[in-house]
């Protein structure tokens, strides 16, 4: 950990030299601004003021990546790259995640000494968690509710998104709870909707469970989408918990780490955070977060699960930036529970062995939307596929030999492949 101070890195893109780019942002977010002002003595910035600790230099291009940076007037023409350490004194603005995003990234990304900028990666002291908990469940605490070992965690998303009624949802639920699926959970775009009432939804759904798991002896986890004002995500939670739910959803980005934070201190259930609108923050690959820094903070206020995207997905994000998001999320930090990371978007089961050949683990919840629900012989045979495909991954045998003597893998073969 960082001691009293707390570590950014920086990717920075700059018309000036990296020196002074790093000095505008260090006074930028510290104690200075664009001039000279009373007060601002030797003594104050010592105190108080952000210091660079290190620059390395990249390269540099001839044309900026993002518009409105200023030229100085003997520019020579390059734009120059380079990773930037800057530290800041943590009692500038204490153990505060909302406080820390105002001091480490707040308008830095308007300057325009600057081209491009990135938060790569943030290192934080103690103290940040001594004053949050972080996830209570995590991935042992998923395991023990799911009863799920060994394996990842496998789950689908419920479908269409939006639209179903109750009697339409609880006979999904039950197709699913004999087909012996581990997880399910809402969509985001479906949380409290006028048609679907939050409380009307989650009376139907966790009928449904009871009932199916009274004959198949195992109750599913079912992930509520909660996601809404302050007030909202306490009224919600207390429905679930008081249904019998053993978890909750929210959009991260939608409720905040703040709201995040407010109902992990509440919450009596694992928390899956739901990343999207993510790609609004990190899809250029010179402005906004990295995931591997992101995640952190995410960690802190209390998330439980972490999507991060999936292998050969139908968004844009490469393969080796989500192996490197699993990667993240499994790295223990500040001495709290693992969160469990959410492989998902057009997933299936031959996406099972290359996930766990650039990941290495089965520390996953794994899930299909289609790849499950839409197998060409119903969705117990796409959950079983799934599992199917995971055997295959595990024992290194290659998915064709593994479905031989496997219908339900072979026909998601045919259907997926």
């Amino acid at each position: 950990m960082g001691g009293e101070r707390v570590l950014v890195d920086y990717l920075v893109e700059t018309p000036y030299t990296l020196e002074r780019a790093a000095e505008v942002i260090a006074g930028e977010q510290s104690t200075g601004t664009f001039t000279a002002v009373p007060g601002e003595t030797d003594k104050l910035k010592e105190l108080h003021g952000a210091r660079v600790e290190r620059i390395v230099p990249i390269g540099a291009h001839d044309r900026p990546t993002l518009p409105g940076s200023r030229i100085p007037h003997s520019h020579d023409g390059l734009y120059r790259q380079g990773l930037v350490t800057l530290s800041f004194p943590l009692h500038n603005f204490g153990p505060s995640i909302p406080n820390l995003m105002s001091a480490i990234a707040g308008n830095l990304f308007e300057l325009q000494e600057l081209s491009g900028l990135r938060i790569m990666d943030i290192e934080l002291p103690a103290a940040f968690a001594s004053r949050y908990a972080g996830p209570k469940f995590g991935i042992a605490g998923t395991r023990k509710l799911t009863g799920v070992y060994e394996r990842p965690v496998i789950g689908t998303i419920v479908k269409p998104s939006i639209g179903l009624s109750m009697p339409e949802m609880q006979r999904m639920i039950a197709d699913m709870s004999r087909a012996g699926i581990d997880f399910m959970k809402d969509d985001e775009l479906n949380a409290n909707a006028p048609y679907a009432p939050l409380e009307q939804r989650v009376n139907a759904v966790m009928e449904a469970i009871e009932r199916a798991a009274d004959q198949t002896g195992k109750k599913i986890m079912y992930a509520f989408n909660i996601t809404g004002d302050i007030d909202e995500l306490e009224r919600g939670h207390e429905l679930v918990v008081n249904a019998g739910g053993t978890c909750v959803m929210v959009s991260v980005m939608s409720v905040g780490l703040s709201g995040l934070a407010y109902l992990s201190r509440l919450s009596e259930v694992p928390i899956h955070a739901h990343r999207n609108q993510w790609g609004m923050l990190t899809r250029c690959p010179l402005l906004g977060f990295e995931f591997a820094a992101y995640q952190k903070l995410c960690r802190l206020a209390g998330a439980d699960h972490l999507h991060v995207n999936g292998l050969n997905s139908k968004f844009y994000e490469s393969n080796d930036s989500v192996v490197k998001s699993v990667q993240a999320c499994l790295k223990p930090l500040y001495g709290g529970y693992v969160p469990m990371p959410v492989v998902s978007s057009a997933q299936w089961a031959g996406t099972a062995p290359a996930t766990y050949e650039a990941t290495g683990t089965v520390d996953v919840m794994h899930l299909a939307g289609g790849g499950i629900l839409a197998h060409p012989d119903g969705a117990s045979a796409g959950f079983t596929s799934m599992k199917q495909g995971w055997e295959a991954a595990v024992a290194g045998t290659p998915l064709a030999e593994h479905a031989k003597e496997r219908t339900e893998l072979r026909r998601a073969i045919e259907r997926f492949g």
